[in-house]
């Protein structure tokens, strides 16, 4: 049963969509998104969710499977109904930190390899590069140890949350690189919080 939307949610759903579409989401997926954050009951079916969002069944389709294979969302079965609903992934923030903690470790390497090939050129030609690798390393560094205070501090968040990856991301900092990583973020930040 669709409910009536509460004075100033839709107005907030669509300033949180327009500040994930500077993120590189589609500004629909994020107003979907952003509904998922609110609503009741937490599961939607596709119907619940073009009532809230004012969205097409068929935006409605294209945008809910983006955020499935985003991993943001997941499908389930409605309770009583022969039909699939929509929830948020139990878990999800950490896993989205995760998979931006990939990318700084991804990014480092890069920005290292590209400063080797740079080795021979005088300072001043690879001083853009070198800022870029420098603020990343320093995220690189940092975020884990933030990411573990967080876990700390806000243990109930932790429930229902597979457990944190290890290596790189738990504080590791030495800057010998490993081999090769199993899972490699794909695109932007939206489509690969696997």
């Amino acid at each position: 049963m669709t409910r009536a939307v509460e004075p100033g949610l839709r107005e907030w759903v669509e300033r949180l969509s327009m500040v994930l579409e500077r993120d590189g989401l589609p500004r629909m997926a994020g107003r979907i998104f952003g509904w998922l954050l609110v609503c009741e009951p937490p599961e939607q079916s596709m119907e619940e969710l073009a009532a809230a969002v004012q969205g097409s069944k068929a935006s409605m389709s294209t945008m809910t499977r983006l955020l499935v294979q985003a991993d943001l969302i997941e499908k389930v079965r409605l309770p009583g109904a022969r039909r699939d609903g929509f929830r948020i992934r139990v878990g999800q923030w950490r896993r989205l930190w995760e998979s931006r903690m990939q990318l700084v470790e991804e990014t480092v390497e890069l920005t290292e390899r590209g400063l080797a090939l740079l080795a021979r050129r005088a300072p001043a030609s690879r001083g853009r590069l070198e800022e870029l690798h420098h603020q990343y390393r320093f995220m690189e560094e940092h975020l884990p140890a933030l990411l573990e205070r967080f876990d700390r501090e806000h243990p109930a968040a932790r429930a229902g949350r597979p457990a944190a990856r290890r290596g790189r991301a738990s504080g590791r900092t030495s800057s010998a690189r490993p081999a090769a990583r199993s899972r490699r973020p794909e695109g932007n930040a939206w489509r690969s919080s696997r």
